[in-house]
């Protein structure tokens, strides 16, 4: 006999996985944010440094921090460079490999794909290598007909050698989403836009992509989220250049102010605020074109 209570009990598992890998780290960050060090004296011996309640004084002084703000704002010029391109070459490397134009349909795929399985620190070190102009071979191989190749890792530059390595690692996987997407469509819809005279870019651009829609939208929230999360590229590449400072992303603020100037007060407040304006963002995107992508499913 089904009971009341039974949905309930059906959600526990994922409320339980929500509250351990989503609430309780969040949580435990918004508690750090609200304290802060009492130092007593000099600051030596036992009992001289306390934990105390500071409100929002540690928010303050992430919001006030004259890198933050460049920071944010380099993080949306890197994503204003790679999530058009990344969705684009998606998009149209699906449609064509669905087209058929591709023979080596299998090949082809994997070949696309495979970057996104390389880590992106491995990535970035390759990359890297190929950017330092005296051991890449594209300098050298430029060099040798006549053309200087610009300075990758340049201050003019850097921001766009770090997005083409974002760019070179997630076009695969949002080629595979789309692709897989396209395969899905019946295809009776192209036979009979076929019967009508329609070309191939006609039934692209009035059938294949409008059905795919929220697919569309999937890639291009998840390419959001990674965008305000880039790290590992710009981290990797510091070495390489002194172009890219301790702060260049929000995330390597967190990182600078919780292990090297260990003030883990502060950096929980900057973790927090990424964290709450990482779910706005992407709530607001999916309440502003959740009900046109996926009015079809209903």
């Amino acid at each position: 006999m089904r009971t009341k209570s039974a949905p309930y009990l059906f959600l526990t598992p994922a409320l339980v996985l929500f509250a351990l890998f989503l609430a309780a780290p969040i949580g435990y960050a918004g508690y750090l944010s609200l304290r802060r060090v009492k130092v007593s004296g000099l600051g030596l011996g036992a009992g001289s440094r306390s934990e105390v309640w500071a409100g929002l004084s540690n928010y303050g002084r992430s919001l006030t921090d004259p890198e933050f703000v460049p920071s944010v704002l380099r993080v949306g010029a890197y994503g204003l460079i790679v999530v058009p391109c990344m969705l684009g070459l998606a998009l149209v490397l699906a449609l064509l490999l669905d087209a058929g134009r591709t023979r080596v349909g299998t090949f082809t795929r994997t070949a696309i794909f495979l970057p996104y399985a390389v880590p992106a620190v491995i990535a970035s070190l390759l990359w890297g290598f190929l950017y330092l102009p005296r051991v890449s071979p594209i300098v050298d191989a430029l060099s040798s007909v006549g053309i200087t190749a610009p300075d990758a890792l340049s201050s003019g530059w850097v921001l766009y050698a770090v997005a083409n390595i974002a760019i070179w690692g997630g076009t695969g996987f949002n080629m595979i989403v789309l692709y897989t997407a396209l395969r899905a469509i019946p295809t009776d819809l192209f036979e009979a836009a076929r019967i009508d005279g329609a070309s191939d870019i006609q039934i692209a651009w009035r059938i294949k992509i409008p059905v795919i829609g929220p697919s569309l939208v999937m890639t291009f929230l998840f390419s959001l989220i990674a965008t305000l999360q880039v790290f590992a590229e710009p981290m990797t590449l510091r070495p390489l250049s002194n172009t890219i400072s301790t702060t260049w992303t929000p995330l390597m603020k967190v990182y600078r102010d919780a292990f090297v100037r260990n003030d883990i007060y502060s950096a929980a407040a900057t973790s927090v605020i990424i964290a709450v304006a990482t779910f706005v963002i992407s709530y607001g995107f999916l309440k502003f074109v959740g009900s046109r992508a996926f009015s079809q499913e209903n």
